[in-house]
């Protein structure tokens, strides 16, 4: 078993292959110059010496590399995220290491390799990063450490860490860097619009004292005369709006853009808007469907509800079917008796494909505020900035500028009808839905 071990682990390094050559041209060249012939013999017999030096410097005991896969309790999906690994040489001397972890299958990547030089008796970390696209349970196999003297003859191999596994669920690091919305002094970041406020449709939260730049039509005469000095309400705003967000989990959405499929963007906005939700203090739902009803979180403002939304959209599975808005239209008629706002994510390619499901939004707009969010196709940006050359360019142009416009006669079809819209691209879905959001609460039209 020992013998079997030991062959398992040893690997040759490239200097052993290099040497061989060497004397192999001084055998040859023998067959001419012979006093090269017992120079030859004298190096091959220096090879086999420092051969079974190496080792013996390498193999002798056991347990001399320690090393350590340090995962993350979970992934962010789309979001590039940190692994370390942590190695400790028991070696009395220097050694080289080369990393080849065996990375999950869903990344694809088959060149992973990292050489790091340990000195004696060190601890060492090296951190690399990946970027996952899919939601799920990634398994890494075996983290493979071939470990070499300064000879440099021989490689000893040591593994550790099979079978580690980690979740990816929705990207809670874009969930996070989108929190600081819930402060009222934040909406002026970069890519948030600050919404004018219409009226005084909030909720009345205190009186204060007066300061500079305080609206004068809050002045609280009562509490004036009182106090002998200026004083005003103060509003804050409404609490405990029942929202949903609904997610198109049909074929739509299965469109990529960049390795990520407009469902698991979506996914993604849904988490980060409902952490802006409930820190708003409104009610939270979700709602997903394709062929049928997938999902549904009732609204709760509670505060563990996210941790629950969280759950509910990591575990989303679809097979692409084709989506039934009349189910959908059912499922809200009948779970959803309060006025609400619904955020519907969805995709219509073809004018033609929003006609046919127009008369569902339609019923749904009557009795809730509608928002229907549906992605722009980028990849036609290029082909509408390309100069055209020669006819089958002007066919592919024109054929762009259509389904450009078309996406445009779908915003104004739907305004018609007092249904509100988000165009918008991939990326900016996120940021474009929070703005929505928080026009419609600032207008307040729930």
């Amino acid at each position: 078993m020992a013998l079997i071990r030991f062959i398992k682990s040893l690997f040759i390094g490239n200097r052993i292959f290099y040497a061989l050559t060497g004397i192999g041209v001084c055998y040859l060249l023998s067959y001419w110059f012979h006093a090269l012939f017992p120079i030859a013999g004298l190096l091959a017999l220096g090879l086999a010496v420092l051969f079974f030096m190496d080792c013996l410097v390498l193999f002798r005991g056991s347990e001399h590399i320690k090393a350590q896969r340090l995962l993350p309790e979970k992934f962010s999906n789309s979001d590039v995220n940190e692994l370390t690994v942590s190695i400790q040489n028991k070696y009395p001397f220097k050694v080289t290491v080369d990393i080849i972890d065996e990375i999950p299958v869903q990344f694809q990547k088959r060149d992973f390799k990292k050489t790091l030089q340990l000195p004696a008796k060190s601890m060492q970390e090296y951190t690399y990063k990946l970027r996952p696209v899919e939601r799920g349970e990634y398994v890494f196999g075996h983290l493979n450490l071939y470990v070499s003297s300064r000879i440099g003859l021989v490689k000893r191999r040591y593994r550790f860490e099979k079978d580690q596994m980690v979740k990816v669920y929705p990207s809670f690091i874009q969930m996070k860097k989108y929190s600081f919305l819930a402060l009222d002094n934040r909406l002026t970041m970069y890519g948030m619009k600050k919404i004018r406020r219409i009226g005084h449709t909030m909720e009345f939260e205190q009186i204060k004292d007066y300061v500079l730049g305080d609206d004068v039509r809050t002045i609280n005469w009562k509490a004036t005369a009182k106090q002998a000095s200026l004083m005003v309400n103060q509003f804050q705003d409404e609490k405990s709006q029942p929202i949903y967000t609904i997610i198109d989990a049909s074929r739509v959405m299965k469109m990529p853009f960049k390795g990520l499929t407009l469902l698991d963007y979506a996914i993604n906005s849904t988490l980060a808007f409902s952490n802006i939700a409930l820190k708003k203090k409104d009610k939270v739902g979700l709602l997903t469907f394709s062929e049928k009803i997938k999902n549904h979180v009732p609204a709760s403002s509670k505060k563990t509800h996210l941790n629950t939304i969280l759950e509910v959209l990591y575990n989303i599975n679809t097979k692409f079917l084709d989506g039934d808005f009349g189910t959908l239209y059912a499922q809200v008629k009948r779970k959803v008796t309060q006025r609400s706002l619904l955020l519907l994510y969805t995709n219509f390619e073809h004018i033609s494909a929003l006609e046919r499901q127009l008369i569902y939004l339609k019923a749904l707009s009557r009795k809730h505020v509608l928002v229907v969010i549906f992605f722009q196709n980028t990849e036609l940006d290029t082909l509408l900035d390309t100069q055209t050359d020669d006819l089958a360019e002007v066919y592919h142009k024109t054929m762009a500028q259509k389904a450009d416009y078309d996406k445009k006669v779908m915003v104004k079809t739907l305004k018609k009808y007092g249904i509100q819209t988000i165009l918008t691209k991939p990326e900016d879905l996120t940021v474009n839905t929070i703005n929505k959001y928080l026009e419609i609460k600032a207008k307040g039209l729930i």
